[in-house]
């Protein structure tokens, strides 16, 4: 069964123009014209990737991803604009977006991303059921969950992404050009990215983030996950 996409925007005509592009290649794709069909929707359906649109009447992007993320939904979430302002892609990953793509842009490319963030999602690991430790955290291999102290810590798909990385790695120092090309697949085009990344994870998983014990900061190298 193909992968299920929920394309959101106000605009027909890129919702069709995404949809041609989505099912060209092999995936399923619905549509919704606003932010709260979009999330009428979500309270009906499971999908494995969001497609999501800015400005919008109504629940604009932002808030609809805000919204989502406050439900417990932990769907990967693209958000498409036409704002090309840093402050906005920075705001958008803060709130629970995995990615930000600015149009206009190459729906080839486009949907080659959303294929390759639905794998990193689900985390192509082989083995069923496998538990990774390191001091109090556990991770599983398998439902891809993230414990601290037996409780569960709900992580978006970059997260986890970066949690698996660091937790395989105990010790090891990730520089933040090494971080983006391992977690988003490319060389690095915007490091800051890669620090709000670290940032929502410390404040995830460490007891003080303003004293971070476990993904340290090591001056003019990078990160260190340490237990």
């Amino acid at each position: 069964m193909a992968d299920k996409i929920l394309i959101v925007d106000d605009d027909a005509s890129v919702l069709a123009m995404l949809g041609k592009a989505v099912r060209s290649g092999g995936l399923e794709a619905e549509t919704a014209g606003s932010g709260e069909d979009a999330l009428r929707l979500l309270d009906e359906k499971r999908y494995e990737l969001i497609l999501m649109d800015i400005n919008m009447p109504g629940i604009d992007g932002f808030q609809a991803v805000e919204t989502i993320r406050g439900r417990g939904i932990q769907t990967p979430i693209i958000i498409i604009s036409g704002r090309k302002e840093d402050i906005d892609t920075l705001y958008g990953l803060n709130i629970g977006a995995d990615d930000y793509v600015t149009k206009p842009f190459n729906p080839i490319t486009l949907v080659a991303k959303v294929k390759a963030l639905i794998r990193r999602s689900r985390g192509d690991m082989p083995g069923s059921g496998q538990q990774i430790t390191a001091g109090p955290f556990v991770y599983n291999t398998s439902t891809l969950r993230f414990y601290k102290n037996g409780s569960e810590i709900y992580l978006s798909a970059k997260e986890n992404a970066m949690v698996k990385l660091f937790i395989d790695n105990v010790n090891r120092i990730f520089s933040k050009d090494m971080l983006y090309e391992l977690i988003w697949g490319d060389s690095i085009i915007d490091e800051n990215a890669v620090m709000v990344y670290v940032n929502r994870l410390r404040q995830k998983i460490e007891d003080d983030p303003s004293e971070p014990r476990y993904i340290k900061t090591v001056r003019g190298l990078g990160y260190r996950f340490v237990v």
